[in-house]
């Protein structure tokens, strides 16, 4: 006799709540790490850590507005729910980075430790927005939306983008800045590929 298996329950709004206050949150903190040893990162991320960089604007400002177009994506393709979650993940990720600044200071960090500690502390980050269906926009929203359309692997997609970036960076940055970077970047993009997966993953 094959039993059948229960229906996986609906995360309630606290639920929710608190699983994208702690994902921004490990996100902000790699942001930190990459910001301490003046590195950078792949993705959307990594665009609007260039972006702060090479000009005035803060990297929350930046983050803020190049996800913007994305919206639409996530909108039409993934549905209104998973739209609102993610523009709230990015919302909160813009004010903690904003905040942690001023009560954390890391005085000395090696490049390639701040690296793989980022890629740790963004990758749990993220996971714990993709189990509560957001994401931090951006390639997320393109990833999630491959994966769960074609079963690409939405680690694969983040770091066919990333590759692009660190082509970027390797114009604007020197080889010390952007090996340690990709180091991050790639620690980040495993563990997205290697634990997300939508069979794990269905609570809605």
């Amino acid at each position: 006799m094959l039993l059948s298996t229960p229906r996986p329950e609906k995360h309630s709004p606290l639920e929710d709540i608190q699983g994208l206050v702690v994902g921004t949150l490990l996100v902000a903190i790699s942001v930190q790490f990459l910001h301490s040893a003046d590195l950078i990162t792949g993705q959307i991320a990594g665009l609007s850590l260039i972006g702060s960089y090479v000009s005035d604007w803060s990297f929350g400002a930046v983050f803020f507005v190049l996800n913007l177009p994305f919206y639409w994506l996530a909108l039409r393709r993934i549905g209104w729910r998973f739209t609102l979650k993610t523009f709230a993940a990015v919302g909160l990720l813009s004010v903690f980075t904003e905040l942690l600044p001023r009560l954390i200071t890391i005085d000395a960090l090696n490049p390639y430790a701040a690296g793989v500690l980022a890629g740790v502390s963004a990758g749990a980050g993220l996971l714990a927005l993709f189990r509560h269906s957001a994401s931090l926009g951006g390639v997320g929203i393109v990833a999630l939306y491959l994966q769960d359309r074609f079963n690409f692997k939405a680690g694969w997609t983040q770091l066919i983008f990333d590759a692009g970036v660190f082509g970027l960076a390797l114009i604007l940055f020197s080889t010390e800045v952007v090996l340690p970077s990709l180091l991050g970047a790639v620690v980040l993009n495993i563990i997205i590929a290697t634990n997300h997966r939508r069979d794990r993953y269905i609570a809605r």
